[in-house]
């Protein structure tokens, strides 16, 4: 044998074990199915639609920007009689004294110009109104949903489920789909997604026994439901509860650094979650905690109290979250933690299930259309190109072969449409086989020599076999770019037994024709 040949041929087989090894590993039965992963279409699974509500954010920014104007109006001695928000994106400063409004003025241009307008308030002599800008809204939204994105992959993707989708959704610019194929727990996973990790440290207004009494909330303030239990680790009853805090945190979940569920070792049975904060909120949270201590914090998770322990002591960098917590409990709410907090609360739209056995149906179907289009495809090579189109026939299948086995080695996940991505490719590897049989025939019809119009044959179809390809991948490109998780499917299936296609149909069966003429009389006619 040709030594060229003899490479071409061990490189060949080595492909071949490198596939079918990535295929069925070393066990084949209990590998071979393990090896692809299935999509939601397949493998059944649960379908989401959210809604983030920005507009929360948005109001988030306003209170908090609220606070840091009183705060840096207390400390430069500008005497005023209140900041209040009158909307999400507005807020009123009230009778400023008249001899400090430049001061003011300065004051607001140096430090909340770049994302506020500051106009004089209607109707007050001396007071002003502070508006958010409209392309500081825009920036607002659009970081919530980035934030969201990330911070919904990063907690999805912690409990282990395989290959979910998650991403933006439709016209609207708040929506967000997410798809959890079958493994892990579904109802678990929803339940991470919900709790929200909207982590806050709230100071209970001192006005509540007012409030209580009279019904009308002091400015600055909302009232948070929670359990009666909160920050109790002993009770068990659950009745609902109402807490007036201040409408801004001092701390939020964009603050920590950590969270970690323990034992407690006070109360055995119970578990809880100590937490770390940042350098910065540190150093906000140790005056905070030194000048209210024997006083209730309240800790708000997704709109309500979780827990409203009492501070003990001066509490800097680390702390902690005690309450009816199991081990289970414990470890979503840490996951949720760890992984970011949410810049705004979701909302349900849609919520689908996708049974196994549709999944199944579903496999079956197309495993089916699969295998017949391929005999179909045998057969008609066989009777139609003779032996030739035996050689045809090994490609197809080793096409496939690669096809699979590229799938199990990148982690691909194979969908419905990624099934029909499979029999196109069939479609393809016989196109391509085809041109380049044709092209043979035609070299043979003009006088040439089997050797000669075989290589002929190859190089005069080569161009047109990459051109074909390389448009078809392009296409199959912006379908991944563009398309949602079953249409990204379709997309990859396609790009891979295209791009295996190439190596079967010019590299494998040149070579598969190359060593047949090797071996063949230079007299005899080539079976094609």
């Amino acid at each position: 044998m040709n030594p060229h040949l003899k490479w071409k041929a061990l490189f060949i087989f080595s492909v071949i074990l490198i596939c079918l090894f990535g295929l069925v590993g070393l066990q084949v039965k209990e590998n071979f199915g393990h090896q692809i992963k299935l999509g939601l279409d397949l493998q059944g699974g649960t379908h989401l639609i959210l809604q983030v509500q920005v507009q929360e954010a948005i109001s988030q920014e306003t209170d908090q920007t609220i606070d840091r104007l009183a705060s840096q109006l207390r400390s430069k001695n500008i005497h005023y009689e209140e900041v209040r928000r009158i909307s999400d994106t507005q807020c009123l400063v009230r009778n400023v004294a008249p001899e400090q409004s430049a001061q003011f003025r300065d004051l607001v241009n140096d430090q909340f110009s770049r994302e506020w307008d500051m106009t004089p308030a209607p109707g007050e002599s001396s007071g002003y109104l502070l508006a958010l800008r409209p392309t500081a809204i825009v920036t607002i939204q659009q970081q919530t949903m980035q934030q969201t994105l990330e911070t919904l992959e990063r907690r999805i993707n912690a409990l282990g489920l395989t290959e979910p989708t998650i991403q933006l959704h439709g016209r609207n610019d708040n929506e967000i789909l997410i798809q959890l194929p079958g493994e892990g727990d579904p109802a678990r996973a929803r339940q991470v997604i919900q709790a929200g990790g909207q982590l806050e440290l709230r100071l209970p207004s001192q006005a509540a026994a007012l409030a209580a009494h009279n019904g009308v909330l002091p400015a600055g303030t909302e009232l948070v439901p929670g359990r009666s239990s909160a920050g109790s680790t002993s009770g068990s009853s659950t009745a609902e509860n109402w807490y007036l805090l201040d409408r801004a945190p001092v701390v939020t979940g964009r603050d920590l650094r950590s969270a970690q569920e323990n034992r407690n070792a006070q109360m055995p049975g119970q578990w809880q979650v100590n937490f770390s904060l940042s350098t910065d909120a540190a150093r906000r949270f140790g005056p905070f905690t030194e000048q209210n201590i024997g006083r209730q914090m309240a800790i708000v998770l997704e709109h309500r109290v979780y827990s409203a322990p009492v501070i003990k002591n001066r509490i800097e960098d680390t702390g902690l979250i005690e309450g009816n917590f199991g081990q289970e409990e414990a470890h979503d709410l840490a996951l949720v933690l760890r992984a970011g907090a949410l810049p705004a609360s979701i909302k349900y739209l849609e919520e689908r299930t996708v049974g196994p056995s549709l999944g199944a149906d579903s496999i079956r179907h197309g495993v089916q259309a699969s295998v017949l289009s391929l005999i179909v495809v045998m057969v008609f090579l066989l009777f139609y190109y003779r032996l030739s189109g035996a050689n045809a026939v090994v490609a197809l299948i080793l096409n496939l072969i690669i096809l699979l086995a590229a799938l199990a080695y990148f982690g691909a996940v194979l969908t419905l449409p990624g099934i029909a991505g499979v029999i196109l490719t069939i479609g393809m590897g016989v196109d391509s086989n085809v041109l380049v049989f044709e092209r043979i025939r035609e070299e043979l019809r003009n006088g040439k020599s089997v050797v000669n119009g075989v290589e002929s044959g190859f190089d005069r179809a080569f161009l047109t076999i990459i051109d074909t390809h390389v448009t078809t991948v392009v296409s199959a490109f912006f379908l991944f770019l563009f398309g949602t998780g079953p249409i990204r499917g379709f997309a990859v299936s396609l790009t891979i037994g295209l791009i295996a296609n190439l190596f079967t149909s010019i590299y494998v069966s040149k070579t598969i024709f190359q060593y047949h003429l090797a071996r063949m009389d230079r007299q005899a006619e080539l079976s094609i």
